[in-house]
């Protein structure tokens, strides 16, 4: 045999080896998780769960695919302290951060990112953090994030046109022309934009799917935090509409307030954009070693001109953003991993934003933290023993300070916890009463004292309720 021939007699070993060193690769891989924050969506937003006029076909399509929950509930009524349990798995009573102060996580405050970076992951944030300033100790980088690109202050959020963003450590200088507002309790960072020309959303999609793409063939977290629909509270504040999106497609030519169109127009945005994300992870074949999850940080809200009751944006739910009666923290989730989670599944598995921290370790398999108030939720998602949580606990530091439990079918609310320790307890039996209609406290006092005690046992004090009245 001469030497050409040895060498042509050699491929198929040469494809049978890469075959097999890919196939190993594979099997090294650790699933891919993408979790899709949107802001102030409401339970009754999407089409999936009873919206009836906003127009959801690619999230509606994503739980058709997947899993819908239909007792998950946020970490929090506001962004702040809700994103705070996501990224820690503590809830409201044991986490640093518990209201919408500018309170930035510590060194000790251990986050999913960077437990799942010991696992091997690439970790990325796109959009909204909150959770630290620029040289505080909470900014992403510090807290596992190997990539991010979005805006560091809540405040700063509320304008879809900003001056800048950061990437990383980085100020990215955007072609908006911005106003300050003073002399608001945004404190001279609320702002809108007098001239209007890159919408934050978009980028952050084209962020989005540029992470993917560079991370295809590693583990990968993706944290994308969108900002819609989310209301330009300055812009109302300066006679612009609030819900800033950069056309109303679908929605123009209804006979609507302005805006109404313009909060529909940003959900659908929203919509068309999962749908894209969607199609690459296809695009690229790692659809389905991806687990993707989707949810809100909280109710839905009534800034910038919206009307939660226009669309039914709480469903059956009472409350909306800033309470914490259901419509305040019960939130739609849904996920879909292809081969994993039974296409078109529902669960009423009771759940909340601090049970992620340990989902995702258990996908990763690596071990959750001692002494965290996560449960993980992947039995109930792919099937298997389910943990059921004894309760969930909820407190929000702003006004009064307020309190809130989840026990079986029970529910309990707190409106004070100032000083007026004999503040009344609101009770509900949401098995009968999902729209916490019937306050029967006076009927069930043993039950009322249960739920009592534990608003005094559940939480731990913090340097953020002395924020308690900030607003």
């Amino acid at each position: 045999m001469n030497f050409k021939h040895y060498l042509f007699s050699l491929i198929p070993l040469v494809i049978l080896c890469l075959t097999g060193c890919s196939e190993n690769l594979e099997k090294q891989l650790k699933p891919n998780i993408i979790y899709i924050l949107s802001d102030d969506l409401g339970y009754g937003d999407l089409g999936c769960y009873g919206q009836k006029i906003i127009q959801t076909p690619e999230i509606d399509k994503m739980a058709a695919e997947g899993i819908r929950f239909m007792d998950h509930y946020s970490g929090s009524t506001v962004c702040a302290p809700s994103r705070c349990t996501l990224m820690t798995g503590l809830h409201t009573g044991h986490a640093w951060v518990r209201g919408n102060a500018r309170v930035p996580l510590r060194p000790e405050d251990v986050t999913v990112a960077e437990l799942l970076k010991t696992a091997g992951y690439t970790t990325g944030l796109i959009g909204k953090w909150g959770l630290g300033e620029a040289g505080s100790t909470g900014t992403p980088n510090k807290k596992g994030f190997d990539y991010f690109f979005g805006y560091l202050n809540q405040i700063r959020a509320h304008n879809s046109y900003p001056e800048f963003l950061w990437r990383n450590d980085e100020k990215v200088m955007l072609d908006n022309k911005v106003e300050y507002i003073q002399n608001t309790y945004a404190k001279g960072i609320g702002s809108v934009a007098r001239e209007k020309n890159t919408h934050s959303h978009n980028l952050f999609t084209k962020e989005a799917l540029n992470f993917i793409e560079t991370n295809k063939d590693s583990s990968f977290f993706l944290y994308l935090a969108y900002t819609i629909p989310h209301a330009n509270n300055e812009g109302n504040r300066m006679g612009q509409i609030g819900l800033e999106v950069p056309d109303l497609g679908l929605y123009k030519d209804k006979d609507w307030p302005e805006a109404q169109k313009a909060h529909a127009a940003m959900i659908t945005l929203l919509d068309k954009d999962v749908g894209i994300l969607l199609k690459k992870l296809s695009e690229l074949n790692i659809d389905d070693r991806t687990l993707v999850i989707f949810t809100s940080d909280n109710g839905p809200h009534a800034e910038g001109g919206a009307n939660p009751d226009f669309f039914d944006s709480n469903g059956s739910l009472k409350g909306m953003k800033r309470e914490l009666y259901e419509g305040g923290i019960r939130v739609p989730m849904i996920a879909r991993w292809p081969g994993k989670i039974n296409p078109g599944s529902q669960s009423d598995h009771i759940s909340a934003f601090w049970d992620f921290l340990p989902t995702a370790c258990d996908i990763a398999g690596i071990t959750s933290p001692e002494n965290i108030d996560g449960i993980s939720f992947l039995p109930s998602m792919i099937g298997g023993n389910q943990k059921e949580h004894n309760y969930l606990y909820w407190e929000f530091m702003e006004m009064n300070g307020r309190q809130s439990i989840r026990k079986g079918n029970w529910k309990a609310v707190k409106y004070d916890m100032s000083e007026n320790l004999d503040a009344p307890i609101q009770l509900y039996d949401l098995s009968i009463d999902i729209g916490e209609e019937n306050d029967i406290a006076s009927e069930n006092p043993e039950i009322v004292s249960e739920m009592a005690k534990l608003m005094l046992t559940s939480r731990t004090p913090s340097e953020d309720f002395k924020f308690k009245f900030e607003k």
